[in-house]
């Protein structure tokens, strides 16, 4: 129910699950899985964007930047973190490919070569997609919303959570 969008005292309500012991069971299911899939071709095209949610309050945004392989549906990697390089770093360790789409803030050309690198939001269809999808399953990613993550590693842990549901379309059981 969590990963289909509820929230936790919804599914209290419905179930008679304590909120708290639902949060205890995201955060164990969560810590098992990794934040990159195990298996992940490296992509001919990437496409990189980000998004903002906040955490605890409106004055707290931050970032989860994405990428994608431009021809396949799925998240590659992600990071959470503010809109820098330092947060963008990480992520780009990860993921190398020969041609990146992005939609040209400025950090991009710190680590992409221009002749690598295809600024144009008309070509990022999947990754818009795939944003569009986090939004719809957590309501602390929707634009205009009075829901947010009180914690920024409860927001990390649903987001691995999320990701892996939508890749395996099964919710890891913790014993």
């Amino acid at each position: 129910m969590y990963v289909n969008g509820n929230g936790f005292r919804g599914i209290e309500r419905i179930t008679g699950v304590s909120h708290n012991t639902q949060i205890d069971w995201v955060k164990q299911a969560a810590k098992e899985l990794p934040s990159i899939p195990e298996n992940y071709d490296i992509p001919e095209v990437a496409e990189i964007d980000e998004l903002h949610t906040y955490v605890n309050k409106k004055k707290n945004k931050k970032w989860l930047w994405t990428v994608v392989n431009h021809f396949k549906p799925g998240i590659i990697t992600w990071v959470l973190g503010d809109r820098s390089a330092e947060t963008f770093k990480p992520m780009w360790d990860i993921i190398k490919c020969f041609l990146y789409v992005t939609d040209g803030w400025p950090v991009y050309p710190m680590f992409i070569e221009y002749i690598d690198h295809i600024v144009s939001k008309t070509y990022m269809t999947r990754v818009e997609c795939e944003i569009g999808r986090l939004r719809h399953y957590r309501a602390g990613l929707k634009r205009k919303t009075l829901c947010y993550s009180k914690s920024e590693e409860m927001l990390r842990l649903s987001i691995k959570l999320l990701l892996h549901y939508l890749r395996y379309n099964s919710v890891p059981v913790p014993i």
